[in-house]
Order: C-alpha cells, then structure tokens, then sequence
C-alpha cells in the first residue's frame, strides 16, 4: 500500500511512516514544508521549499500516485482531494489547537474525509462527529530511550514553557522536593532526548488536560512525569508505542481500501 502523509504536525506523520513501512511493508512519503519545520521533527520525508499555494498544488498532483492520503491538521485541502480523486481514501487527523473548540467551525473540511482521527481525549467536546477516533500520539522510541543513567541528575525537574502555570509547576516541585529548570521549547527534535535524559523528573503541561507528546518521549526516556493533575505516571503507556499505533491506523486503511468503511 503507498500511503501520502500531507503536513507533519509534530513530527507524528514521519513516526506513523517509519514505522508502518517498517513494519506492516507499506511504502509512505511525508511532505512537509521546510518553513514550518523550525525543529526538524520530519526526520522521515521530504521538506520542502516552497509557498502554501505551491506546496498545495503540488500535494494535490503528486496524491494521484498513492493509494490512499493521511492528512494531518491541513483540513482545507480534504475537499478538494476528494473533488480530484473522489475514489481515493482520504483520513484526516487533528493533533490539539487545530481542532481544540472548533469541530462545528470545520465541519465542512472533515465531513469530506472518509476517516476522521483525534490525537487526544481533551480534544472530544459536543460537536466531534460520532465516527472521529482517538488515537494515540506514536513515540519514536528509535530516537526516544534512555541514555546513561550516570548522567541523570537526582531530584531533578525539567519543564517547557508553554501551556504552563509557574504557580502550579512550583507547588508540585515543592510537594516532591525536586530541583527545577523552566526552558523555552527551542531545542532541536533530535537533541531532545539528550536534554530528557539529564532529568529525573518532566513536569508536563499545566494547562490541557492530556499528556503532550514531549511528555510521552520523556517516558520514553525514562524520566518521571508530573501529570496536568500533579500525579506521577513513570512509563510509556502501551497504547503510545510506535506499533501499536501503527498497527491501528493501518487496520484503518486496509478498512477504507476494501470499501468496508465509508464514513463521510
């Protein structure tokens, strides 16, 4: 099966790709444009130079050689692969702000989607179509893992700053008794795992109620991470392993390719 990701929002497409070609022996092409990849998370794909009406008109062309196309977050370009390929499956997946509140205002890009994918419970609300599925973040666990634990500071806590009250992160470092480090979300996506697995501890987002993707890696890293709720959760939840989550999307596919499913 050829599968065409459209966009990567947060690097997520290029793990779905390594790792179902890898596994399941699909043949997948991320695209992405080299302007929005200010942290290089398309470590599986292609980036390229080039303006949104470009990169659009080049995704619709280059979408008529695959079997089937993955967009992630891009929903305004699901009506017109459908009007261009009306027989091809196209699965739209949201990652957080860019459906977060906003399902009824997008209606008429997902509803042309044959599949309809949501990387977080929190993103659920009134207006999320009953066939939208949740499905879990993948976590590079090739690039993600633990490194040395002699380098691993005890009682050490690392936290971004994004989505973050300092109020809360305080309280929660005070409550375990930990050291902390408050940093800007500017490090490089595969100088990551180095900076994870300096920390004992990751303490995540304060202020959505899900774990973020960068808290899953530094699970994956061995850190600890101090939950939204300030509860402590110390590995990687099965769901959020690379082949599980491959495993998943892929029977997705296989459903939209034999006609099985048509949810639109």
């Amino acid at each position: 099966m050829k599968i065409l990701h459209i966009w990567n929002t947060a690097g997520v497409a290029s793990v779905i790709a390594k790792y179902m070609d890898r596994i399941l022996g699909t043949r997948s092409l991320v695209v992405h444009r080299r302007a929005f990849d200010r942290y290089g998370v398309t470590t599986y794909g292609e980036l390229w130079d080039c303006g949104a009406k470009v990169f659009a008109l080049r995704c619709l062309l280059l979408a008529r050689k695959f079997d089937l196309v993955h967009v992630h977050s891009f929903d305004k370009l699901v009506p017109y692969l459908k009007l261009l390929y009306p027989s091809k499956p196209i699965v739209l997946h949201y990652h957080g702000t860019d459906i977060r509140g906003k399902w009824l205002q997008k209606q008429k890009y997902w509803s042309k989607a044959d599949a309809i994918l949501y990387s977080t419970s929190d993103l659920f609300d009134d207006d999320t179509p009953e066939n939208a599925i949740c499905m879990p973040n993948p976590v590079d666990t090739d690039l993600f893992h633990p490194l040395s634990e002699s380098k691993r500071r005890p009682n050490s806590a690392l936290a971004f700053n994004y989505h973050l009250d300092v109020n809360k992160v305080l309280s929660y470092t005070q409550k375990y008794e930990l050291s902390l480090d408050i940093l800007e979300r500017d490090i490089p996506y595969k100088e990551m795992p180095k900076k994870l697995n300096e920390y004992e501890y990751y303490i995540d987002q304060t202020e959505l109620p899900s774990l973020s993707k960068t808290a899953l890696e530094a699970l994956a890293c061995g850190c600890k991470v101090i939950t939204w709720k300030g509860k402590i959760i110390k590995e990687l939840p099965l769901q959020n392993r690379p082949e599980n989550v491959v495993e998943q999307i892929y029977n997705i596919y296989q459903k939209l390719n034999r006609g099985k499913i048509r949810w639109r």
